[in-house]
């Protein structure tokens, strides 16, 4: 909690203000059982009717003054937890936005939704319950135990034995609860991530009839976190009865003591009286300090869990690794423009021996990729499923770092580029098509935010989403919703590629983002491709041997290793990985390779 604190240095004013209302409530509050004890033994007892009307008036004043104190109190307490709450969200998100690749997919998913909504609501409450209640409370008890000394200091011992025992159950019930509020909270996440795969993977769910499997796996761990919620919820409502016995066997003590010393002409009654009213001020005020203790402990728990994720990627353990030079790699200056690959004017981007290896991940994902590639060239990417295809296109826009090598961009390492800088060269489309919630225009803004109609249309021409657009009723002004669920699969990609055209990017990464496209509509998509190769350098990442047949310089990859680097025809002939894929999908020209010798 205290990593958070700094959230608050702007609501100073109201987190003095609230408690200092707060404090004048319970003071107020403090002087209620000495009126009604001179109500009892000056006024009913002499049976003076001005007094006791004098007197409650007095009452009335002091029940003004704190409803008065507490309404303000109140207001600067909300002020400062919302305030609080909202620049918290507001660094959360923007830390997340800022998280590399590597830190989302350790911290999952379902794991920051919940710190950034159900986690920071906790916090929130804890935040406003402590400025009104944390000073209160004390004050009230400790407060009541000094006022019963001014009445009788032997009746009073009682509540100096009473109290720390108190303390001692509310503190020691926190102090067994806390942790297991933390297991409640990642119970939660658990919940939360099935709950986001079954309503992503809905479609294939049904089609597959595992509506079932699915319910049944969903009450496991919603009875798994039901049943950890009830049994930490077991512990903190033993505060309450538990409170509530030493408190009223305290009472009946102070009952019978005061019986008798009243009997003995030591104590009036209204003296008595009072001495009952602070000791149920402390059970009110206890049983309250119970419920802050437990939201506090909620609020400690989900603390914590928010400053872990504002911690992420701040400590060298968490970023991603640094590149280190391979053992076989040249310098620089030698390597770069030198022959790679047979290719010796290759020297716009460049994979000096690259090696990834995914954070927790046992084997490399890539390694020793070697390959240079000219400026206004397309490159092709084809390999078996988990080959590390999409690996080696997200290393070139730095969303992944290389574990070894270097990755050159006009002879400088990528790691030497602003962030910025690198990805507005760029543009993407990786495989899953994202389009937000907005309209055409809006989503096509994303790529180029001053783009013109006609850069807008042109980029649309090009990726062969035009026809979907004329199609539309306000045309660019059409509607997206959330998901782009209003399209369809080969929609959603035409205008994700759309969108990443309208930038004029010097390299346009295509990471299989043709998949649902047919073979007529990917072609006419590869020529108007092709038809800016000297503006931009392509990658494209396919299954399909025909979307990268033309392809000036085509990868093979196989299991992370690079099986194979040239043309079509090259590959066709020198390379057993690239004829498997090619003649798996064109087995009439097996045929005739084999009729041919």
């Amino acid at each position: 909690m205290k990593r958070l604190l700094k959230f608050l240095k702007s609501y100073r004013k109201e987190c003095v203000i609230a408690p200092l209302f707060k404090l004048l409530e319970a003071a107020f509050e403090l002087f209620v059982p000495k009126v009604m004890a001179s109500i009892i033994d000056v006024g009913i007892k002499n049976q003076d009717g001005p007094y006791v009307l004098k007197m409650g008036l007095v009452l009335v004043a002091l029940a003004v003054i704190g409803l008065s104190c507490a309404v303000t109190a109140q207001f600067f307490a909300a002020k400062a937890a919302v305030g609080f709450s909202t620049k918290l969200r507001e660094v959360l998100f923007g830390h997340v936005e800022d998280l590399s690749f590597t830190d989302i997919d350790q911290a999952g998913t379902s794991t920051l939704i919940t710190r950034m909504t159900s986690d920071v609501n906790q916090v929130q409450s804890g935040v406003n319950m402590t400025l009104r209640l944390f000073l209160r409370s004390p004050i009230i008890v400790f407060g009541a135990m000094i006022m019963a000394f001014t009445v009788d200091a032997s009746m009073a011992w009682i509540f100096v034995i009473a109290i720390p025992i108190l303390a001692i159950i509310v503190f020691g019930i926190m102090l067994l609860t806390m942790p297991l509020y933390k297991k409640v909270q990642s119970g939660l996440d658990k919940v939360l991530g099935i709950t986001r795969e079954n309503l992503t993977g809905v479609r294939v769910i049904r089609a597959f009839h595992q509506e079932e499997t699915e319910k049944t796996r969903f009450e496991e761990s919603n009875q798994a976190l039901t049943a950890m919620q009830k049994f930490v919820g077991r512990i903190s409502a033993c505060m309450n009865p538990v409170t509530y016995v030493v408190v009223n066997l305290a009472i009946m003590i102070l009952i019978y003591k005061g019986a008798l010393k009243v009997q003995i002409g030591d104590l009036s009654q209204g003296q008595v009286i009072a001495i009952l009213d602070y000791m149920s001020m402390i059970l009110v005020e206890l049983v309250k300090l119970a419920n802050l203790i437990i939201l506090m402990t909620k609020a400690m728990a989900c603390a914590d869990r928010v400053a872990s994720v504002l911690e992420i990627g701040t400590d060298e353990s968490s970023k991603d690794n640094v590149s280190t030079p391979h053992d076989d790699a040249q310098p620089i200056e030698t390597f770069v423009g030198a022959s790679v690959a047979g290719r010796e004017d290759a020297d716009y981007l460049v994979f000096d021996h690259v090696a990834m290896k995914y954070r927790g991940a046992g084997e490399e994902t890539l390694e020793d990729v070697n390959f240079a590639v000219r400026k206004g060239d397309t490159v092709g990417v084809i390999g078996g499923t988990g080959s590390g295809k999409s690996t080696l296109v997200n290393l070139i826009p730095g969303f992944y770092s290389a574990t070894q090598g270097r990755i050159l961009l006009e002879g400088k390492e990528l790691s030497s580029f602003d962030e910025a800088e690198l990805r507005n060269r760029m543009g993407v489309v990786p495989q899953k098509a994202v389009l937000f919630q907005g309209t055409i225009r809006s989503n096509l803004l994303w790529g180029k935010p001053d783009a013109t109609e006609e850069e807008m249309w042109k980029a649309l021409e090009l990726a062969q989403a035009k026809e979907i657009v004329e199609g539309k009723d306000g045309r660019l002004d059409a509607e997206v919703a959330q998901n782009g669920r209003n399209f369809s699969g080969g929609q959603r990609q035409r205008l994700t590629i759309a969108r990443a055209l309208v930038r004029k990017p010097e390299i346009l990464i295509l990471d299989d983002s043709a998949s649902a496209l047919d073979y007529a509509t990917d072609a006419k998509l590869r020529a108007s491709v092709r038809s800016i190769k000297d503006q931009t350098t392509t990658f494209i990442v396919s299954q399909r041997a025909s979307s990268i047949r033309h392809a000036d310089l085509i990868i093979v990859l196989d299991d992370g290793h690079v099986a194979g680097l040239g043309t079509h025809e090259e590959l066709l002939t020198n390379c057993e990985v690239y004829q498997e894929i090619y003649y798996s999908q064109y087995p009439e020209e097996r045929k005739e390779a084999v009729a041919n010798g």
